[in-house]
């Protein structure tokens, strides 16, 4: 970890092994691509279709996959400084990124027959993009429950149809692979699901709503009714419960939290950018705002630790399924993604008051206004109330860790 602790914002290709060079291509995309369209992809809520192209050339899409299936076998680190790269640039950029990969560990960990093998190899080789159909507009942000069934096709038993209300499909149009959660049955209970894997070719969307948000407006987080139908191959086959904990809930907050991270690391970027060119004005004397500077940078540094801890929790529980189950295990991935939504937030506001109006308007280069507006989404995004909600349902059941590494 002593290496990883320079940290998901100051990688180089020196100081890291060498598959890690992932970082620095991101890198490269999210300062000299993403970041360039950010604005207006931001402006117009439209997909960051240069930084994804780029992404392509670059082979960054199939890096998860492992490399006898044609990938990159990077690990959660690298996807996770990756996302930390691009979302410097773009946020929106990053955390498209980071949704795409989320996908990529469930199918990895998750995909064990034929069908899913020959997916991930097509991924590879065509660098596709992985979107997700977790949520239905009848049960709001609730992804552990679902409306919508597996129906088995009364003609042919080895295939299946569902039809999802989904209320929010990321980049739903440029996908080229939707997974999709739904009940194992139409009689099954609501928290009984499974998660499908529908390429473009089984599936219909039609478009129900448009996402014009205050941030993250690149998302394009617009809602659809998807129809599909494939062979019961394509559905994984552990319980969405299971692999939820086990692979979804943890690479999410992590691969999120990351892309917090680079939102708060450009804040503060421009925030000491700022106070060095008050400093060159007036030398000798260090400007008042150097206090905030200093407040905003420990949050960051506050926000780091808290990811790479979490990280390192994530690969030392790897490979038991109990651990990854375990209620402490869900607790500390719950309280993570709490913790760093609401640093992202602070570390930019802090950066606002350090950089004063020149951070509040849209017209110099410390302006703020975007990072602030994208950073307030992270909090929305499955709920922290809701999330909190859990966690104290989950502290009255656990044993006492009174363990320093428990």
């Amino acid at each position: 970890m002593n290496a990883a602790l320079a940290g998901l914002a100051e990688l180089t290709p020196a100081s890291v092994p060498a598959p890690a060079n992932i970082v620095a291509r991101a890198r490269t995309i999210g300062a000299e691509i993403a970041a360039r369209h950010a604005a207006d992809v931001d402006r117009d809520g439209r997909f960051p279709s240069e930084a994804f192209d780029a992404l392509r050339e670059q082979k960054l899409l199939g890096v998860m996959i492992p490399a006898d299936l044609g990938g990159g076998g990077a690990s959660l680190f690298d996807v996770a400084a990756a996302c930390h790269a691009l979302a410097r640039g773009c946020a929106a950029t990053g955390m498209i990124y980071a949704m795409h990969q989320i996908q990529i560990a469930c199918l990895v960990n998750h995909g064990t027959n034929g069908w899913h093998r020959d997916l991930m190899e097509r991924i590879a080789a065509g660098q596709l993009l992985l979107g997700s159909a977790t949520t239905e507009k009848e049960t709001g942000g609730d992804i552990r429950n679902s409306v919508c069934a597996v129906q088995a096709d009364p003609a042919d038993g080895d295939r299946f149809t569902l039809a999802k209300n989904a209320s929010v499909i990321s980049y739903g149009d440029q996908s080229d692979v939707i997974l999709v959660t739904a009940r194992r049955n139409p009689d099954a209970p609501s928290s009984d699901q499974v998660l499908a894997v529908v390429t473009k070719d089984d599936y219909r969307l039609e478009k129900t709503s448009l996402w014009d948000a205050m941030g993250m407006r690149g998302t394009c987080s617009d809602g659809y009714r998807l129809e599909a139908a494939g062979i019961v191959d394509q559905i994984l086959p552990l319980p969405y419960a299971d692999l939820s904990a086990q692979t979804m809930l943890p690479v999410t907050h992590i691969l999120w939290s990351s892309t917090w991270l680079g939102i708060a690391a450009d804040a503060v970027s421009r925030a000491r950018a700022y106070v060095r060119s008050e400093a060159k004005r007036k030398p000798g004397t260090t400007p008042a705002s150097a206090v905030r500077l200093a407040e905003a940078t420990a949050k960051l540094q506050q926000m780091k630790a808290v990811i790479l801890a979490a990280i390192r929790q994530y690969e030392l529980a790897c490979g038991s399924p109990e651990r990854l189950t375990s209620l402490s295990f869900a607790t500390a991935m719950g309280t993570l993604k709490v913790t760093t939504s609401e640093l992202v937030r602070e570390v930019v506001e802090a950066a606002i008051r350090t950089c004063g109006l020149a951070g509040y308007r849209n017209d110099t280069p410390y302006s703020l206004g975007r990072h602030l507006r994208d950073a307030h989404s992270a909090a929305l995004m499955i709920g922290n109330d809701r999330i909190m909600s859990h966690i104290s349902t989950q502290l009255l059941v656990q044993r006492d860790g009174s363990g320093a590494f428990e």
